[in-house]
């Protein structure tokens, strides 16, 4: 029955929307890629007053990677880059929703990382 619930809960954040795009404006951007596997991913922030005021994503990522991209762009907007880099595993879990399964925590976390390398304005 869990299993059953998370599948459908990451299909469900799927469909949502992925804030999957390069941005125009962008003021910070970093690359990261999960040593494991050859998911590589692209954060792209524009922030002005020092909060984010706009983030996007690209790259090639599993399906684990790509949800878990769109659901920390959704919740950092507004904040300030300090506070969003402060963000932990149990903050993205309760961004998702769902408890990611132990084997594919490294691709939950891929843009988290990737997140925590931007350099602070």
């Amino acid at each position: 029955m869990e299993e059953t619930r998370y599948r459908e809960r990451i299909i469900e954040l799927y469909e949502e929307g992925l804030n999957f795009r390069k941005l125009k404006n962008k003021t910070h951007t970093l690359k990261h890629k999960n040593p494991v596997c050859k998911d590589n991913i692209t954060i792209e922030l524009e922030i002005k007053n020092n909060r984010i005021i706009n983030a996007g994503f690209y790259g090639i990522s599993c399906f684990v990677s790509t949800v878990s991209a769109s659901a920390l762009i959704k919740n950092i907007k507004g904040m300030k880059l300090e506070e969003a880099k402060k963000l932990t595993k149990k903050d993205l879990d309760k961004f998702l929703g769902v408890k990611i399964t132990p084997g594919r925590i490294k691709c939950e976390l891929l843009p988290l990382e990737a997140l925590k390398k931007i350099k602070n304005v």
